[in-house]
């Protein structure tokens, strides 16, 4: 499998109508995808591993599958910042802009400075994106390779306009709230004082059930199992 039209015909044969109306409710265009269950994705993964450049072929193709498969697939430290600027500004899914894209972006030794670009941004999808990098990257990078200066004064920036923000930028948002106070120790405590600040978040979800964590209370159940600090090996998933 070497080529953009024999993976999406793999993709093609794949997807199924309760996939596509499952993707729906979490806000796909499903014009724009056939409706492939990641799991499935994960086994053309193993076929075409490695491969970077078809990987970037087929995220241009804006298809929403076949995005969500070129994050899985492409190594993000191999690509530019034109690259990653494209495929922020190309995000086809909220899906592939807090996810797919923060993956590749969080490998990237620009990461964190598209992070801080991207969080400025008055589009709302790129701007969840840049809150979404920086988020991946406080999940996977050791602390000294972090400004932890500048993360509080992000942490004090979310406290202050969470609730002015677009509705997927606010959900961004509450997550780098979880990041930083699961995943660096010296500062879960000021996050935690961030979290009881903030209260609830209330961001529109679609027609699902999926609710926003609260970050005090997931930051302290993180805390109650001794886990504060301890990194993960890599985001994607």
């Amino acid at each position: 499998m070497n080529s953009v039209s024999e993976v999406l015909k793999e993709l093609e044969k794949l997807g199924s109508e309760q996939t596509r109306k499952t993707f729906s409710k979490h806000g796909a265009d499903i014009s724009r995808m056939f409706g492939v269950k990641v799991g499935d994705l994960k086994t053309i993964v193993k076929k075409i591993k490695g491969n970077q450049e078809l990987a970037l072929q087929l995220y241009d193709t804006g298809n929403l599958d076949a995005q969500y498969l070129a994050g899985l697939v492409a190594d993000g430290s191999k690509m530019n910042k034109k690259q990653l600027e494209a495929w922020a500004k190309d995000a086809g899914w909220q899906m592939v802009a807090e996810y797919t894209v923060p993956w590749v972006t969080s490998e990237n030794k620009d990461g964190w400075e598209l992070g801080l670009k991207w969080i400025k941004s008055k589009n709302e999808t790129i701007a969840s994106t840049g809150w979404a990098t920086l988020s991946s990257i406080i999940s996977t990078h050791p602390d000294d390779k972090l400004d932890l200066k500048q993360i509080e004064g992000l942490l004090q920036d979310v406290t202050k306009s969470i609730h002015k923000a677009p509705n997927r930028v606010r959900f961004t948002m509450n997550n780098f709230v979880i990041s930083v106070g699961c995943f660096i120790k010296s500062l879960s405590t000021k996050a935690k004082s961030a979290g009881k600040k903030i209260g609830t978040v209330e961001v529109a979800m679609g027609e699902t059930s999926c609710k926003v964590p609260d970050s005090l209370e997931y930051i302290s159940k993180v805390e109650s199992s001794g886990r504060v600090g301890l990194k993960r090996k890599a985001v994607r998933c």
